[in-house]
Order: C-alpha cells, then structure tokens, then sequence
C-alpha cells in the first residue's frame, strides 16, 4: 500500500492506495499532521511507502519522523516524469503542477490535455499529444478573490463561499458573490477558448478542492475529479519505481 500526501498551502489532502485503487482519503490541517498520519498508518499496517508532494511549509522531519514505519519520500524535480518538460525556468514549476501533468500524461495517453487546478490558486497546466509539457497560468483561487476584496478595502466584508443568486447583485454582498464566483467562471471558460484557438481538441480535467463546485458553472465539458492530484501522485511514484 501507498500514502500518499499533498502538503497544500492552506491544508493537507492524504490519500490510501493498493495498486491504482484509492481505498480512503483524509483532509486535515498542518498542526494535525503527525497525529493524523500515525493514525493513518496504524489503520493501514501493511503501508509499504509514504509519498509526499509539497507546496506548503511544513519541514522534512515532519515526515521522517516516520522512517522506521515506511519508507518516505518527496517528489523533486530531480525524480522520471512521463513527459518532456518544456517549460523556460523547469526548476521553477511546482511539484504539485508537475505530479498533476504526470497523471495526466500517464492517465490520458496519446491526447492534448489542460488540467485546471482549482484551489488556494488557479493553475492551468497543458501536455500536448506528444506528452510535451508546454506550461500554463497561475491566478487567484475563489478563497484569495473573497480575501483579497476584504483585505485591500476600508468596508467590503470577508464573506464564506457561496452561490450567486444571480449575474447581478442586488446587494453589496451579493455582488461580491456574484464577482467571485461568476468571475472565475468566466475567466475559466475564457482561458479554455483561447486554448482552443491555439489547439482545437484537448481533453479538460478539473481538479482541486473547489472543482466540483465551480464545474457545474462551466460551458466547457470537462473531466471534473477532485482527487486527480492524489491519484496522479501515486502514479507518479509508481511511475518513478518503474523507471528510477
């Protein structure tokens, strides 16, 4: 069996696989960290290996705490991915980008592929056909754009994600959502349609923690899984074993 992790910015996503099968996932904050992941290995005894993909500031020791119990590693930029990476400043891509276009490549073989992130920010990452990871587009996700409004104003209000109730706001907190929500909507749709003026047929696979609720809000069809960073985690790993 394989842990595999996501040390995010804002929170930690784990994950139980045997082989390709997710038999459970977990969500838990950064001072729960140790507790959470004892627990999870006393759970699941016959865990051989704990994987860990990071992009928020938690130290290694955190992990190798654990060492006696499994063996730990951390994906690099160092380690095999299945595609060629094109990107100007390779050092510079995020582990969690390169896991994402991993599993994309290796899940989708042989198609053009944007995967849309959708979390603490917005990333969109694309893998053309020959499995040539070609780069993308970072902006703020839905919790950023609600703080942000709050933040670097005098009176707007910090409001909790919710549904508009429409495209105009009869208030100001509805016109908040309406902003938020209606905004990324769009600028999601938008970006998707100047893809497909540079390449017209691409497969579209939306992940992270607000995936399921901005999906039903796009125009675009698109492939919508919410745990497609930690099962591309675990591919990436096996991946690695296969190829190291």
């Amino acid at each position: 069996m394989i842990l595999t992790v996501d040390v995010g910015n804002t929170r930690i996503k784990a994950a139980v696989f045997e082989d390709d099968i997710l038999l459970e996932q977990f969500v838990f904050s950064k001072e729960e960290l140790q507790k959470k992941i004892k627990n999870i290995l006393k759970k699941f005894k016959n865990t051989s290996h704990l994987v860990v993909a990071s992009v928020g500031n938690i130290e290694k020791q955190s992990f190798l705490e654990f060492e006696k119990e499994v063996a730990v590693h951390f994906v690099s930029h160092d380690d095999p991915f299945p595609f060629v990476n094109g990107y100007e400043t390779p050092k510079t891509l995020g582990i969690d980008r390169m896991v994402l276009a991993a599993g994309a490549t290796l899940q989708f073989p042989g198609q053009n592929r944007l995967v849309i992130d959708a979390g603490t920010c917005i990333t969109f990452d694309f893998v053309n056909e020959s499995d040539k990871y070609l780069g993308g587009a970072i902006a703020p996700g839905l919790q950023l754009r609600y703080k942000s409004l709050h933040d670097f104003t005098a009176k707007l209000p910090l409001l909790s994600l919710e549904s508009p109730k429409g495209l105009v706001g009869k208030s100001t907190s509805e016109s908040i959502h309406s902003g938020v929500v209606n905004g990324l909507a769009y600028e999601i749709d938008g970006f998707v349609d100047e893809y497909r003026t540079l390449c017209p047929n691409f497969i579209i696979i939306l992940t992270g923690g607000d995936a399921e609720f901005l999906a039903k809000r796009l125009k675009n069809t698109i492939f919508a899984n919410s745990n497609f960073l930690l099962e591309s985690l675990n591919q990436t790993f096996q991946y690695k074993i296969k190829n190291d």
